[in-house]
């Protein structure tokens, strides 16, 4: 077999891992600081098909910390940005991107049972709670990313149980309101660091939310493949 953009994957996850992952769907809301460095470490990994959403348009402020953003992408749409890019590193991955805002209105347009994994990378509270309580209702694995905002040292980041996290003010309200609607434990990505500021909007930089989306596509290629090919 020749070279491909796999050929080094496959020395650690073997040609039936990275066949596994090519047949996977997974499904992203939000390609920001966050979703869009996980978007793209996904991409890397072998993901077969990435349905991306975010209604956002790139920001010049944007160009500090996420991945689609630069010079020439400021004021194009997220997901045709992130689309094209990931067609450059894959021109076989199937992409389908959708530029709407996750709400009550929109929920309907998604069927979550047709995925194999859910990535919550918004920024609103009333938004992640649907994500996670539809996921959640259809028994497909979800992760979410707590706060990243104000925050400087990426190794106080980790995974864990939304019920086992704590300092982060995101995950505070999240696990307060899971409680409420009763919903069982998920993985999240959060960091014990004290905020460095309470800035508003959050003061942001490229690292810390380019670590979160690299360890949240970790955990879910990991978990992808927990049938025992690696």
């Amino acid at each position: 077999m020749g070279e491909d953009i796999f050929t080094r994957t496959r020395l650690l996850l073997g040609e039936a891992g990275v066949e596994a992952l090519g047949k996977k769907k997974v499904l992203i809301f939000g390609v920001g600081g966050v979703g869009g460095y996980a978007t793209e470490a996904l991409a890397r990994s072998g993901i077969g098909h990435l349905t991306i959403v975010d209604h956002d348009t790139v920001d010049i402020t944007n160009c500090n910390r996420q991945i689609i953003a630069t010079q020439s992408t400021v004021g194009r749409e997220k997901v045709e940005v992130m689309r094209e890019r990931l067609l450059d590193i894959n021109p076989r991955i199937n992409i389908d991107a959708r530029s709407l805002f996750y709400l009550p209105e929109t929920e309907s347009e998604f069927d979550f049972i047709n995925y194999d994994y859910i990535l919550d990378c918004v920024d609103t509270v009333t938004a992640k709670l649907s994500i996670v309580t539809r996921a959640l209702e259809s028994q497909v694995p979800v992760i979410s990313a707590m706060g990243c905002g104000n925050k400087l040292h990426p190794e106080s980041l980790k995974v864990a149980d939304i019920y086992e996290t704590s300092i982060c003010p995101l995950a505070k309200v999240m696990r307060r309101e899971c409680r409420k609607r009763g919903l069982p434990g998920f993985p999240v990505v959060y960091s014990t660091e004290e905020p460095v500021t309470n800035a508003r909007p959050p003061g942001s930089i490229a690292f810390v939310p380019a670590a979160a989306g690299v360890l949240m596509a970790g955990r879910v290629v990991l978990d992808l493949l927990s049938g025992g090919l690696i």
